[in-house]
């Protein structure tokens, strides 16, 4: 077997059957939506909208959203017949793996290590940013070396963003089941702070915020502003907002029915999501110049504040901030059992494949969790927002493109699934396009550091994982 067959030697679908079967099935449709919604519906929607007013679209971004929501939906669909046919542990990774090969399925699963570390991260810096903004007012202020990422406005550590991924980390530890009730229990609290911002902010929305809606383009030094050029641009830094139905596909080998939990859930999920983003969007921009967002990583506090009404940006931003364990939670469980499916694969090292005497994939979880400290530790927020992006996005091509490798195989060696994405073969052309063009939108910095990663990958693959793959070992 040359080299060229050996990257494309595709895995049996009823090995990770087999090897996923001792990963407990506890979790519902309700735990889906609810861990879909929580990591959705994350940092992002406290901290995003703000920024990328300030910096790209103005008034207008709320098409964005919208925009980003539709490419979103479109590669959701592939998700979910993926998810339902093949419910493995590792979503992307092991779904390419069976319908593409090794090698294909390594590099999407590459791609998506990079979204869960750097969202990790990124989650955990939005919450530190939004805890301080909260005990500001009362006098308590943590010191710059202790509040900001190493070499950033005096940082050394973002010590709230440690504190708050470990805790996670010691939570998921214990059982995917006590985290899923968690979750639901702070998703449910999260999206009510988010309708008392909606209903409070109505009432102070000035209409002159919103002219014009679509400023005139023009150049910056962080890229294009106003104009269809700045929405784009705005669509690319938002698109991290909708990664989470990524999440909910990587815990599938953990569901209840996954034929049908998986498509309820990612479709689901992503409907609640894009309906509070718009929502979330026009009220800010109505209720404070967008201008004024520019370098805020908490402007739903801001906005509250700036409107007179102090004690209600208090009640939301201490929700907001229990709300954010929701994102960290759900990234945590997904990205801990990618990095359990590559070891389970011998990809990278095999210990990380164990599972411990409650079968929970803890090796994998506090690689992960390490993983994402360091990063936070040492890139700022605005940073890590475009890097979430750019690993997604490719994994999200691969998916689409693989739908026309799952078809012919469903009823046969694959599992023929309940659901299965509508106006084939179109809808997965459209989806990969739709990542595509996003992709091209990312800026220079995102695709350069998605390179390295990528290429970091190429060498541990070539150097390591071919060799001591699972697969290596069937001749």
């Amino acid at each position: 077997m040359n080299l060229w067959q050996r990257m494309n030697k595709k895995e049996d679908p009823r090995v990770y059957e087999n090897k996923d079967g001792h990963l407990v099935r506890s979790l519902k449709v309700k735990d889906f939506l609810a861990l879909g919604v929580g990591t959705i519906v994350s940092a992002s929607i406290f901290t995003l909208p703000g920024e990328v007013a300030a910096l790209h679209t103005g008034p207008a971004v709320a098409i964005s959203f919208i925009l980003a929501a539709n490419a979103a939906g479109l590669v959701a669909f592939a998700y979910a017949e993926m998810a339902a046919a093949m419910p493995f542990a590792g979503s992307a990774y092991s779904w390419i793996n069976v319908v593409f090969g090794e090698f294909w399925g390594w590099v999407a699963g590459w791609a998506l290590l990079a979204e869960y570390f750097i969202a990790l991260a990124f989650v955990g810096s939005g919450l530190s940013a939004n805890f301080r903004a909260l005990i500001a007012p009362i006098g308590l202020k943590l010191p710059a070396s202790l509040s900001n990422a190493f070499g950033t406005n005096g940082g050394v550590i973002d010590a709230i963003s440690l504190v708050s991924i470990l805790l996670v980390a010691l939570l998921i530890g214990h059982g995917v089941s006590r985290a899923a009730r968690v979750e639901n229990g702070l998703v449910i609290l999260k999206v009510l702070a988010i309708l008392i911002f909606i209903v409070v902010g109505l009432t102070a929305i000035k209409s002159a915020n919103f002219t014009p809606f679509i400023p005139k383009y023009r150049p910056t030094t962080h890229g294009p502003f106003g104009g269809w050029q700045g929405i784009y641009a705005g669509v690319s830094m938002i698109f991290l907002s909708y990664i989470g139905f990524d999440s909910i596909a990587a815990n599938s080998a953990e569901a209840i029915n996954p034929q049908k939990t998986m498509p309820r859930g990612i479709l689901g999920s992503l409907a609640i999501a894009v309906t509070l983003f718009v929502g979330v969007s026009l009220v800010l921009i109505g209720m404070m110049p967008y201008k004024m967002y520019a370098n805020s990583a908490e402007p739903v506090g801001l906005a509250l504040r700036y409107a007179g009404h102090p004690i209600v940006a208090v009640v939301v931003q201490t929700i907001a901030v229990l709300g954010m364990f929701t994102a960290l939670i759900g990234m945590g469980m997904a990205g801990s059992r990618l990095i359990y499916s590559f070891g389970r694969d011998g990809m990278l090292p095999k210990w990380l494949g164990k599972l411990n005497s409650d079968r929970r994939p803890n090796n994998a979880l506090w690689t992960l969790t390490i993983g994402a400290i360091l990063l936070g530790t040492f890139f700022p927020f605005s940073m890590l927002s475009q890097l979430v992006s750019a690993g997604t996005l490719i994994a999200f091509m691969f998916v689409s493109l693989g739908i026309y490798k799952l078809r012919p195989r469903e009823g046969k060696d694959i599992d023929d699934p309940s659901f299965k994405i509508p106006f084939y073969p179109v809808l997965p052309a459209l989806g990969f396009l739709a990542a595509l063009i996003v992709f091209l939108g990312l800026d220079y910095q995102a695709k350069l550091y998605a390179g390295i990663w990528f290429i970091f990958g190429l060498i541990i693959y070539f150097c390591y994982g071919i060799h001591h793959s699972v697969l290596d070992k069937k001749k």
